[in-house]
C-alpha cells in the first residue's frame, strides 16, 4: 500500500495537526488525553526508554494483548501475522533456517514462524514480560510446544547473549517504529555479529519524507535515508524493500545485510 504525499510529510507531533485531527475525530480526543496523561506519568517514573516502554506494554497488555501489539481485533491480528509470515517465506525463509524475532510480542506472526521452522529454529525476544506471558498462552493454544521455541526477555538490543553468525533471518516488525534513534543505533551496531553468512535483517519503520518526529515517545517517524545511513555507518548494506510497500500494513521496510558475509 503506497502512502500518499500528505501522509509522508505530515508532522503528527505539531499542534496544528493535533487540532485538525481532534476536529475530524472528536470521539478520539478523550482516549488521546487519557493516553497522554498515562504516558506522562510513566515517563516521570521510568527515565530510560526501555523501562518506559516496558511499562507502556504492561498497561496495554492488561487491557488487551492483541491491541497491545497494534491489532484492533482477532481478524486483524491474524491477517498482520499472516502477511509477515508469507512475505518472509516468499523471500526464502526455509524450515532449516534459524530465525531471531526481535519484539516477538504475543506471537502474532511468531506462531506461524514456529510452525514453519524446524524444532529449536525460532528465537523470540521482547522487552515486556507481560507480552511474553501472553505469547506462552498462544504457543500452547496452537499446540506448538514440540517445536521448542526460545522466548526470552531482554533489556537492550546488544544481543550479547546470542552466538556469533547464528541467525539466517532476523526480523523486527513494528519495533523501530517505537524506538528512539539510540535504540536503533544499538541494534545496528551489534546485529552484524549474530548474522549468519547469507543472512538478512528485516525491520519495519514509520516513514516520513518531512521532519522526523515522535508522538508521546511511543511512535517515531524516520526518513528512509536516515536509517540507511545509520546502517552504513556500521558497515552494513541497507536497501528499501519496494515490494513490501504494496501490502496493506501502514509501515515501510528496510533489509540489512553484511556485505562481507554474502555467499
Amino acid at each position: 500500500m503506497s502512502k500518499n504525499t500528505d501522509a509522508l510529510t505530515r508532522d503528527r507531533s505539531s499542534l496544528g495537526h493535533r487540532i485538525r485531527y481532534a476536529l475530524r475525530n472528536p470521539a478520539k480526543v478523550g482516549p488521546y488525553v487519557r493516553r497522554s496523561m498515562r504516558d506522562l506519568r510513566l515517563r516521570l517514573t521510568h527515565r530510560d526508554h526501555v523501562s518506559y516502554y516496558r511499562a507502556v506494554m504492561a498497561s496495554d497488555v492488561a487491557r488487551d494483548p492483541k491491541a497491545a501489539v497494534g491489532s484492533r481485533n482477532e481478524d486483524r491480528w491474524l491477517a498482520l501475522g499472516r502477511m509477515q509470515f508469507e512475505y518472509l517465506r516468499g523471500h526464502g525463509l526455509e524450515p532449516g533456517h534459524r530465525m531471531l524475532d526481535i519484539g516477538c510480542g504475543n506471537l502474532r506472526a511468531g506462531w506461524r514462524f514456529i510452525g514453519h521452522l524446524d524444532p529449536g529454529g525460532y528465537y523470540g525476544i521482547d522487552i515486556s514480560p507481560d507480552i511474553l506471558m501472553s505469547a506462552k498462552k498462544v504457543l500452547a493454544e496452537r499446540g506448538l510446544q514440540h517445536k521448542l521455541p526460545h522466548l526470552t526477555i531482554t533489556q537492550d538490543l546488544t544481543f550479547d547473549f546470542l552466538p556469533e553468525k547464528h541467525f539466517d533471518v532476523i526480523h523486527a516488525h513494528s519495533v523501530f517504529s517505537h524506538s528512539p534513534p539510540e535504540v536503533i543505533e544499538q541494534a545496528l551496531a551489534h546485529v552484524e555479529r549474530i548474522l549468519a553468512p547469507g543472512g538478512f535483517f528485516d525491520f519495519t519503520f514509520d516513514r516520513t519524507e518531512g521532519t522526523e518526529h515522535q508522538v508521546l515517545r511511543e511512535d517515531f517517524y524516520y526518513r528512509t535515508e536516515t536509517l540507511v545511513a545509520m546502517a552504513e555507518r556500521h558497515g552494513l548494506r541497507a536497501r528499501f524493500m519496494d515490494d513490501w510497500e504494496k501490502l496493506p500494513h501502514g509501515q515501510s521496510k528496510i533489509r540489512v545485510t553484511r556485505p562481507d558475509l554474502q555467499e
